[in-house]
Parts: C-alpha cells; structure tokens; sequence
C-alpha cells in the first residue's frame, strides 16, 4: 500500500479517490462520441466502396486479417513511437542536475512529446492509408504492411547501434565526469578545511606556549572554534551524501530509460510481425483466387496456433510477446467477424427467399460485401481502440506514486486538447488524420485512466479502492452518453493493463 497516504482517514482518501477517478473517467468518456462520430463517417462515406471491392479481391478473411493487421499495427507504431522519443527526450534531460524544479519541467517535457509523437505519427500513417486505400484499393495495404515492417526494422538496428550504443554510454560518460568533478571538488574544500584546522591548532599551541596563564576566556574561545570546524565536517560530510545519492538517483533514471527505449523499440519492431504474417497468408491465398474456400480458415487458424506455439516456446514470455500475441489472436477475430457478418446476410437472404420474396444474386452478392467491409471496418477500429487505451494505461500504470495525480490531471487535459484539435482541423486531416488523432487522444486518456486505476489499487483502505473505482465508471458514463457496454470494457481493459509492470 501507498505509504505517503496512510496517514490519511479512510473518508478523505475516498474522497481524494474519487475526485481524481472521476478526472480520469471523464477523459474516456470525452472519446466516445468523437470516436463514434467518425468510425459513422468511415463506413457511409467514399472509403467504403474501395473496402467493399476488397472483399471480391482477396476474400472476406483476407480482407479481416488486412484491415485488422493494419489498424493494431498502427496503434502499436504510433504507442511505442511516443513512449520511445519521450524516453529519450528525457534522457537527454537527466544530464543536468536533477532537483524538484527540475524534475516538473522533466515530467511536463515528456508528457507533452509523447503526446506529440504518437499524435503526429498516428495522423501521418492514417493519412497514408486513406490515400493508398482510396487510389489503389485495400490490396496495397498488404505491400505496405511489408514495407512498413522493413522500415521498423532498420529503425531498430539504427536505434540500437546509434543510440543505445553511443547516445547512452555518452550520457552516462559525462555524468560520470560531472560526479568526479563533484567529488574533485569536495576533496578540495576537505583539504582546505583540514589546512584551517592545522593552523586554528597550531595558534593555540603558540597561545599555550606564550601565555603564561590559559584564562577560562582563552578556554572558551577553543571550545568554540573546535565546535565550528566539527559542525563546518558534518556540512561537509552531508554535501558529499547528497552528491552521492544525487549521482546514483540520476544512475538509476538513466538505466531505467534506456530499458524502456530497447523494450519499446523491440516492441515497436517485432509486435506486428506476427499479425503482417497472418495478413499476408489470407490475403495471399485471396489474391490467387482461394479467398472463398473453407480450407482458408483452416490454414488461418493453423497458422495462428503455430505462431503462438513458437513465440511461447521460443522465446520469453513477457509482456512484449503477450501483446504481438494478443494482436495475432486480435487479428483472428476480425477476419472471423468478417466472414460472420456475410454469412449472416446469406442467412438472411435464405430466409427470404422461403418467405416467397425473390432476391438476385448480384443483390445477396453486394449486400454481403457491403456487411463484410462495414465489419471489417468497424472491429479492426474497435481493436485498435481498445490497443491504444491498453498501452496507455500501461504507461500511467507503472507511475510512480508521487505524479499520479498530476499524469491523471496533465493526461486529461492533453485528451481534451486533442479532441478540439480534431474539431477545428478535421477538413483539412482527412478522415485518416483525424483518425490518428484520436489514436493521440485515446492514448492520453488511457494514461489518465491507468493512473487512476493504480490510484485505485495504491489506496491503504478498501473506501479508497471503490471510491475511486466509482469515480473512474461515473466520470466515462456521465460524458460518454451512458454507453454502459463500450466504457465497460475500456475500464476494465485500462485496469488489467495498469497492473502490468512492462519493463
């Protein structure tokens, strides 16, 4: 339990709880109607009908996979984009001194470039969808994927001998220097002090040796001066613990950010292997004319239980694996959500049919893409929405207990920002840009939501846990329209996420 709260009575860490919970909820709930508002736009505007000839291309699996691979790869670039620059951003801080003036000014620059990072990354690549969606059809979101793919892989390699090779052991290097500076520099003020002490001693030797009576005046006077040179040590003694824990503080910052860049460039690199694999398998098989057999399904399914065998077999299991993962399984589901939904309307259309109404197949035909494409669609931006809260409620997780309450406040705020930003420059975005946005923003309040649900878990009372736990559900559902079923799971999403310590 939180110990810097224990002193607080049951009904006041409620109290406190609940506020910051409700801060937090607010700022999910703020993301649902913008959030509904353009996943409205997507499907019953022109973006629709490049989907739905998808479906005729690659299959309605293909198309599943594509667009869910797609969305979750998104998601994660732009979370691991964010967290990664911000950790470097605040590495390069951490050269200076670190005080509690400085250590505000740390968190506000961190925050903010993170939020600027995944916000503008999220805008560029769903930029570049729309565009290449729009000009050459869902097919080219599969050569994409594999460019995309090459290219964080060539960012990890130049991260990994750039930076963890020299941009960090410089750091370290000139912090290292700063402390034998530091130190240099107290050995100096030790010697002069111990000079001074020599030469306090060797006057009263010279006063014992002259005068021939040592008054208690004369006495006094010693007792003093030894009293000033032992409290004169002690300072000096304090000085050099202070710059010692100063140093080994700014040691451990550093070590801690630089796992926190190689965890979130592998993460950034390896996570949406797994689910470009998967897409290129289905899509393949569509492409050269088998997106409409059984046997697909099979292949897919095979092929992701295969996959997930050799990630837990072959490597360890951490939260960087579970998420690539998940994102596979994630992937899965939508293209079995896509071929669910044309079924359904196959379903529908047999129905009719024995009721004595007589539909063409050219009708049933286009009836079934168009529900494929909208499923597609709508499940690949519910993934990657409920990514994006996830990874943020990994960062506002692992917080330490101190900021809580500011990240809770800072991320709401950053949400409410970008929501407006969606509102003024929404023409000029695009729809893909506004998406990525909202990517920004719902990363943001994830954060705010991960911190308040660690707020929850930190309480020193059972008051204080539901408290805050009300606060977080009333704040989301009194500004998200009451919609009971969304906000639910993102709650319990941002919670299960929050108590994972990634790193």
């Amino acid at each position: 339990m939180a110990p810097s709260w224990n002193h607080r009575s049951p009904i006041k860490e409620g109290a406190v709880g609940f506020v910051l919970g409700a801060v937090g909820g607010c700022a999910l709930g703020a993301t649902v109607t913008p959030v509904h508002q353009v996943m409205t736009e997507i499907i019953s505007g022109p973006l629709l009908k490049p989907v739905m000839d998808g479906v005729r291309t690659v299959g309605p699996l293909g198309l599943g996979t594509l667009l869910g691979a797609t969305a979750i790869s998104t998601t994660m670039a732009s979370a691991a984009a964010g967290v990664t620059v911000a950790a470097l951003v605040t590495l390069l801080l951490t050269k200076q001194k670190i005080n509690e003036s400085a250590c505000g000014f740390v968190w506000i620059a961190a925050g903010l470039t993170a939020t600027f990072t995944t916000t503008s990354c999220g805008a560029v690549l769903g930029f570049i969808i729309e565009k290449h969606i729009m000009r050459s059809g869902v097919v080219t979101l599969l050569w994409a994927l594999g460019i995309f793919t090459m290219l964080k892989a060539f960012i990890y390699i130049v991260v990994q001998l750039a930076v963890r090779k020299w941009l960090c052991c410089s750091i370290l290097a000139s912090q290292n220097c700063s402390e034998e500076q530091c130190y240099e520099t107290l050995d100096i003020l030790q010697t002069e002090q111990r000079e001074k002490v020599t030469v306090e001693i060797e006057k009263m030797m010279i006063a014992f040796e002259t005068e021939e009576s040592f008054d208690e005046e004369n006495a006094q006077d010693f007792r003093s001066a030894c009293e000033a040179q032992r409290r004169s040590r002690e300072e000096m003694e304090k000085q050099r613990r202070k710059t010692r824990e100063l140093s080994l503080k700014q040691k451990s910052i550093q070590e801690h950010l630089t796992n926190i860049v190689n965890k979130y460039v592998e993460f950034l690199t390896f996570s949406n292997i797994p689910s470009t694999v998967t897409a290129a398998v289905t899509a393949g098989l569509g492409i050269v004319g088998f997106g409409d057999y059984r046997f697909v399904f099979v292949v897919l399914l095979a092929l992701v239980l295969c996959m997930a065998f050799m990630l837990m077999r072959w490597m360890h299991l951490d939260f960087w694996m579970f998420t690539a993962c998940v994102g596979m399984f994630a992937t899965f589901a939508i293209a079995v959500l896509t071929v669910h939904a044309g079924q359904d309307v196959l379903d529908i259309s047999v129905r009719m049919r024995k009721a004595g109404q007589v539909l063409s197949k050219e009708s049933i035909a286009d009836k079934m893409d168009q529900k494929s494409a909208v499923e597609a669609i709508t499940s690949g931006f519910f993934a990657s929405k409920m990514f994006q809260i996830a990874l943020g409620a990994t960062v506002g997780g692992p917080l330490d207990q101190k900021v809580l309450d500011k990240a809770i406040i800072g991320a709401s705020v950053t949400t409410v920002a970008l929501l407006s930003i969606v509102d003024t420059w929404s023409v000029a975005l695009g729809i893909g840009g506004v998406t990525g946005i909202l990517l920004g923003a719902l990363g943001a309040a994830g954060v705010s939501t991960g911190a308040a649900a660690a707020v929850a878990l930190q309480c020193s009372s059972w008051t204080g846990t539901i408290s805050t736990t009300v606060g977080m559900l009333s704040g989301a559902l009194a500004i998200g329209n009451w919609d009971i079923t969304n906000i639910g799971l993102q709650v319990l999403v941002a919670y299960m996420f929050a108590m994972i310590k990634p790193y």
